[in-house]
Parts: C-alpha cells; structure tokens; sequence
C-alpha cells in the first residue's frame, strides 16, 4: 500500500530527516511512503503536478494538520486532503493535542474569545466556529482525526484497512 505522507513538514529544517523517518515506519508497516520531497522539480507548477500525481497514485494520505502559520493547518495540505477526499481516498489526519477549534484559536492569540451574539469571536472580531471539533467541519467531518503523530495515524490506518 502506497501512503502519501502531507503535511508542511517538508518545510522543517531537518525535513529530509523527516523524510528518511516517516518512510521508515511507514514501512514497519508494511506500507510504501510517498513524500513530496522524493520529487526533483523547482518549479511551483512542477511541484504542484507531482505532488497531484503522487496524491493519484497513493492508496491512502496521512496529514499533518496542525496549526501552521497561524491557527489553522498548512494551505497545502488542506488542498491535498481535499484533492484525496474528491478521489475517495482514506485520509487519516493527525494531530498535536485533544482541543477544539475555539480552544486552540484562543491559545494561539493568547487571550480568551469574546463573545458577540452569544458566539466566539476572535481578535479580528470574526465568529470561530464552535462545533466542539478540532478541526473546520470541512476537515473534521471527512477526515478521520488522531492525536498524536505520525505512527499513531499510521495505526489508525491499519484499524481503518482492515474494517
């Protein structure tokens, strides 16, 4: 089973140890990693095609979905799971902590939401959606959530295989 590992990872600093880690337990488990690093375009658009392409070719994608860059997960990532959900591909997310929506935009900004209309709002005085998920329902309806990293999503994934 070939598994496209999303996430805006392969930012980090040490993102090809990152790499050579997650195709290791991926394959512990039997499965084939596919990183978005493996391909040798520059280009945004060549970038773009490959990782469309390897998204097409994998069997299942595992995503990092914590906040980056603010308080809500990569941009990327979101259009890969998207991209993978519209292909009825399994996706198995994960995360850092057990919180909601409100709570993690409320630790990020540093100070507790107001209220407007008996709703959240953030500092920007826009409305947070407050379902008690930890994710925008548009992720966290489709998306099978875990805490944790990414061994844990790759257990879910196996619970998931073999259901």
């Amino acid at each position: 089973m070939k598994i496209y590992l999303a996430g805006p990872d392969v930012f980090r600093p040490d993102a090809l140890e990152w790499a050579e880690t997650g195709r290791r337990l991926c394959a512990a488990h039997g499965y084939q990693a596919l990183i978005p690093l493996d391909g040798v375009e520059t280009t945004a658009a060549g970038i773009y095609h490959a990782n469309i392409a390897l998204i097409r070719s994998a069997d299942a994608v595992l995503a990092n979905l914590n906040p980056f860059r603010g308080c809500e997960p990569d941009s990327g990532t979101c259009v890969e799971v998207g991209f993978a959900l519209a292909l009825d591909k399994p996706v198995i997310g994960y995360l850092d902590r057990p919180e909601s929506s409100t709570e993690r935009v409320a630790r990020l900004q540093g100070s507790a939401l107001a209220v407007l209309e008996g709703r959240p709002v953030d500092r920007d005085g826009l409305f947070v959606e407050d379902f008690g998920l930890p994710l925008n329902l548009m992720l966290a309806v489709p998306v099978k959530l875990v805490i944790g990293g990414l061994a844990e999503a790759l257990g879910a994934l196996q619970a998931v295989s073999a259901n």
